[in-house]
């Protein structure tokens, strides 16, 4: 029971013997009412146990590559299949989100690359979810040859949007990371700091797709409701406490 419940049932308590106006029975329902009241909650999009959530993107069972130990769930890439894993794979969320608070901590092995992408719109007609959807970037800034491309650090809104200041941490150490949305403003945080601010949709959003490598895409940064991905970059990566609140 949350604190704030134990506080009204204690005020709850102490009122009905004072006053005598309240019944005990009044008093219990008043407390039940209380925790079965809705209230902002963080969701759980990960329990650390399975991949219940989540599926590989295009439909089916997320792909053996992607494996749970210890509560974290991370993309074994011994078996390179070109750019990404073999029976590995993007894996997105089976629900959308419009307007959401997401947090999610992650780490990436020496030289590898990685990203958390949102408002994926899962269709046919798109063959990967960052045809459709921005990407926070995931990257051993040091180590990868991606790095050398300055819209393509951690942090990073992926080819649109330079971090305002570098605070990612070394290969191996373990990243805090946030992405907010909400009616089109988006921040991105990365350990404390909001490295990027800006709005989607306007003239202005229009006009940083066209200088990207995504203006040919004409599904990308389109979508305001979406899915949550995980990349298959084919690299080492891990990830731990994915939790969202709905705005």
């Amino acid at each position: 029971m949350r604190k704030s419940y134990l506080v009204l049932a204690l005020a709850a308590g102490i009122l009905a013997s004072c006053s005598g106006q309240k019944s005990e029975e009044a008093v219990t329902e008043e407390t039940a009412a209380a925790v079965e009241a809705p209230a902002e909650e963080w969701i759980s999009l990960f329990d650390g146990q399975t991949f219940s959530g989540w599926h590989k993107y295009g439909g089916g069972e997320v792909g053996k590559a992607w494996k749970i130990e210890n509560g974290e769930l991370f993309l074994d890439a011994a078996n390179k299949d070109g750019w990404q894993t073999g029976d590995g794979g993007d894996i997105v969320t089976d629900e959308e989100f419009e307007n959401f608070h997401l947090k999610y901590e992650w780490k990436i092995a020496p030289n590898g690359n990685s990203g958390v992408i949102f408002f994926v719109n899962e269709s046919p007609e798109y063959q990967y979810c960052w045809q459709t959807g921005p990407e926070m970037q995931v990257l051993d800034n040091e180590g990868h040859p991606d790095a050398k491309i300055i819209s393509h650090r951690a942090g990073d809104l992926y080819d649109l949007i330079v971090s305002s200041e570098e605070t990612v941490k070394p290969a191996g150490e373990w990243n805090q990371a946030e992405i907010i949305a909400d009616n089109g403003k988006l921040d991105l945080i990365l350990n404390g700091t909001t490295v990027v601010s800006t709005t989607l949709w306007t003239p202005e959003w229009e006009a940083l797709i066209a200088g990207s490598k995504f203006k040919d895409m004409p599904g990308f940064g389109k979508f305001k409701k979406g899915k949550i991905a995980l990349q298959d970059h084919g690299d080492l990566v891990y990830f731990r406490n994915i939790v969202l609140k709905k705005l």
